[in-house]
């Protein structure tokens, strides 16, 4: 039997059972791909679901949904690579929480791996967790060949550098402390957070075999909703406490991060958000399928961080 999405909800009114939905699929997704079962060395295989199903919004694989569904994707032809961009994702906040980077102790409300194992041990997690990823899309057995070519390469170009998100975060470190300027935080947010959500949503496009417009067309949309989706994120920085956030609250500032309170200030940062939602609903006004839930889905990212 193949697993479907409900193909009758009405989507409108029933976002948040879609999310919890991508959620269910993606998590049942990654405890096949990595099973609880004891595998050697067993600190690395805990320490690498410890940080896999530490919960989350899983918002990237929703997003390989979203858009699959919209090119009427099959489920199953979408598992793999919307496990593989969590698998990537995972692999990045596990990095970036070492103290060698951010230099954090909690995320997704219990302690970072490096914390709750050691510091060895996650980077090894983390780069286990980005090999993965890529094992899985290379062996999936639902898309052709040439379809698992194109999204290994679109999750490297994505991940990597020099436009990826390993750049970003390299730029990220350099900018801490620094004066920057507003096309510098836009060029560190677009590489360190939106060339992941971009690549995701392309992917749900791909293996929904979109024509070249339709793929220019979500391209575009979900670099914008990437860049929105970091704008809120630094929005709830500040204005959220560590409980709600489940990471350490104030810690881009305290950090001396580049980010868009601390070029523009909270007011402008929630205007400049509300304005780049617009923009990346009406991207959507170029693809002529139902679009409804990719631009609901613009709505609660712009709505999360008011």
């Amino acid at each position: 039997m193949l697993v479907r999405f409900d193909d009758n909800y009405p989507v409108t009114n029933h976002l948040d059972t879609f999310l919890d939905e991508s959620i269910r699929l993606v998590d049942e997704s990654l405890d096949k791909l990595i099973p609880a079962t004891d595998v050697a060395p067993s600190r690395l295989h805990e320490a690498i679901r410890w940080s896999l199903f530490a919960g989350g919004k899983r918002f990237r694989p929703a997003l390989v949904f979203a858009v699959g569904r919209t090119f009427d994707a099959p489920i199953e032809k979408l598992l793999r690579t919307a496990s593989a961009v969590e698998m990537i994702h995972t692999y990045s906040l596990i990095h970036d929480d070492l103290p060698s980077m951010d230099n954090d102790d909690l995320r997704r409300g219990r302690e970072t791996c490096h914390k709750k194992f050691d510091e060895a041990t996650a980077i090894l997690a983390g780069d286990v967790l980005e090999t993965l990823a890529f094992q899985a899309v290379a062996e999936d057995k639902t898309l052709s060949a040439e379809m698992r070519i194109v999204l290994i390469a679109e999750l490297a170009r994505a991940a990597g550098t020099p436009h990826g998100m390993v750049a970003g975060q390299q730029l990220d470190l350099e900018a801490e402390g620094q004066a920057v300027s507003v096309d510098q935080v836009e060029e560190i947010h677009r590489r360190k957070t939106g060339a992941l959500i971009a690549a995701c949503g392309k992917a749900g496009a791909i293996i929904g075999k979109g024509d070249a417009a339709e793929l220019d067309a979500i391209s575009t949309y979900s670099s914008k909703l990437g860049l929105l989706f970091q704008i809120t994120d630094d929005l709830l920085d500040v204005t959220q406490t560590t409980e709600d956030l489940g990471k350490t609250a104030r810690k881009d500032i305290a950090a001396n991060k580049a980010t868009y309170p601390s070029v523009f200030g909270i007011k402008e940062s929630s205007a400049l958000a509300a304005s780049l939602c617009e923009e990346t609903i009406a991207t959507l006004n170029r693809v002529d399928r139902p679009t409804t839930l990719l631009a609901e889905i613009a709505t609660h990212i712009l709505e999360r961080g008011s």
